[in-house]
């Protein structure tokens, strides 16, 4: 599903001098993500990946938090919960069609990491190129406090940036770190004062739109085709058994723990 830019209602999107900056603006919730607001996602990265005079993307987040995951409430109970699953569990599960937007858009992403980037946050700022933290950053992949698997980000992004051995510590703890720790693993290019984010995104951004765009398309497609692997089949392996884990009990547990503000007793059942 695609959302026409005029119809957004939970990401702002922006266009200067050749940058595409995608907000995402559900601060009160900490930007969560609902089904909305990951169609609206998927139709931004989208429109900078067809626009030809986009030739950077930036990604960031409103207010205190660059994106806090799903928004548990809604994507996991209810309606939305029920919509999941069924896609999830569909013959031919596909990857997260958001996560396949922002792997397969030509345009260099710069992630503008302004606090916390936690679960599908956390993936969301893998998926992009390079990450710039503030000081206030927080990163963590909290899937398995959950029962589930990371998304592509996790998966194929994060033993690359990190490697196999950290990225093994961070998926099976869901421990948080913070901004210097980031960097120092090598999880962020670098980190600034809070109030330099943008201004640092933007001279980064800025730097690569004034290139060739073409040759800068080509050479971000070798380093997926070269480095990533296939993120298609990856990505089936993941829709398919989140379409499993979804049924659990241990995953009903983490979020009914998550929602009651309580710690969780999971069972392996």
């Amino acid at each position: 599903m695609t959302v026409a830019i005029s119809d957004f209602e939970h990401t702002l999107f922006d266009v200067s001098d050749h940058i595409a900056t995608i907000t995402l603006n559900r601060p009160e919730i900490h930007n969560g993500l609902n089904r909305r607001a990951y169609d609206e996602l998927e139709s931004s990265f989208l429109l900078a990946h067809d626009d030809p005079e986009i030739r950077c993307v930036i990604i960031t987040g409103a207010g205190k938090s660059f994106c806090s995951g799903d928004d548990v409430r809604a994507i996991m109970t209810g309606d939305e919960r029920e919509a999941s699953v069924n896609r999830l569990n569909a013959v031919k599960p596909k990857p997260t069609p958001a996560a396949t937007a922002i792997i397969e858009c030509a345009k260099p992403i710069i992630a503008a990491v302004n606090g916390a980037a936690v679960g599908w946050g956390m993936d969301l700022s893998l998926m992009a190129d390079m990450r710039i933290a503030s000081v206030r950053a927080r990163f963590g992949e909290l899937f398995v406090k959950r029962g589930l698997v990371t998304d592509l980000g996790g998966l194929t992004r994060l033993p690359l940036v990190v490697g196999a051995q950290k990225a093994a510590e961070l998926l099976f703890t869901g421990d948080i770190i913070d901004a210097a720790e980031a960097e120092r693993i090598g999880l962020t290019l670098k980190t600034v004062p809070h109030d330099d984010l943008m201004d640092a995104t933007r001279e980064l951004a800025t730097k690569i739109a004034n290139n060739p765009p073409l040759a800068v398309q080509h050479l971000k497609e070798g380093l997926r085709k070269t480095t990533y692997g296939d993120h298609r089949e990856i990505g089936s392996w993941i829709a398919h058994t989140l379409g499993l884990l979804f049924e659990t009990e241990d995953h009903k547990e983490g979020v009914a723990s998550f929602l009651e503000k309580r710690e969780p007793t999971f069972k392996g059942r």
